[in-house]
């Protein structure tokens, strides 16, 4: 049982017992950036739907980027940290990583949508895949660290997209290299997507019907 002390006023407190949870919501955040990423990355790698298209393409990516990557990742970040920090209904040490990881991905996806939906220019993501790498190569520490191998791949891919990603932010001062790194982060998009989607099956099944799949 998790117990939270609250203190209000010098006399009096409140004491609440909580019990553990074993059903952290990881297949939540698993799903929303692979739905995410099977959106995107057929897009950069084949150029299907072409941008060139404009609004009615970038809109369309824009939203979904949002909503499906954005939020459905916030959403499990933030519940991971409340059950981490204030209700204690969590104890493993690595979803405090998976906690950082979901809401730092979930916040910068509302940033990707939203800046693909009103077309910005892509140099301005220069400094954010540096820091993407950066936590990418973290999430490899800590999960290869807590012998959690399926997750600590899915941060070698992420690692592999954030690298990917910064050649293609290059793309208006150096067109060719910058469409070699699109075709890559179109590649790693998709390969870490169908990945992403085996982590929510082996997360869904593991905690509803007691399977066994590596998680």
């Amino acid at each position: 049982m998790g117990t939270i002390q609250l203190s209000i006023g010098p006399a009096v407190a409140a004491l609440f017992a909580l019990p553990l949870s074993p059903f952290p919501p990881l297949a939540v955040g698993f799903f929303g950036l692979g739905t995410g990423y099977l959106i995107y990355g057929p897009q950069e790698l084949l150029h299907y739907p072409k941008r060139e298209l404009g609004e009615r393409v970038d809109y369309g990516t824009g939203v979904w980027g949002i909503w499906m990557p954005g939020f459905m990742q916030f959403l499990t970040g933030t519940y991971l940290f409340l059950g981490l920090t204030l209700s204690v209904t969590f104890r493993t040490p690595a979803l405090y990583m998976a906690g950082l990881a979901f809401t730092a991905y979930g916040v910068h996806w509302f940033a990707l949508g939203w800046n693909r939906l009103h077309g910005i220019d892509v140099r301005v993501n220069l400094g954010m895949t540096v820091a993407f790498t950066l936590i990418s190569i973290l999430g490899i520490i800590v999960f290869f660290g807590a012998h959690d191998n399926p997750v600590g791949g899915l941060f070698i891919g992420l690692t592999c997209v954030y690298v990917a990603d910064f050649v293609a932010s290059l793309a208006p001062d150096l067109p060719g290299i910058g469409a070699l790194g699109e075709r890559a982060l179109g590649f790693f998009h998709i390969t870490v997507g169908f990945w992403l989607m085996y982590l929510t099956f082996a997360a869904a099944l593991n905690f509803a019907l007691g399977y066994t799949l590596p998680l």
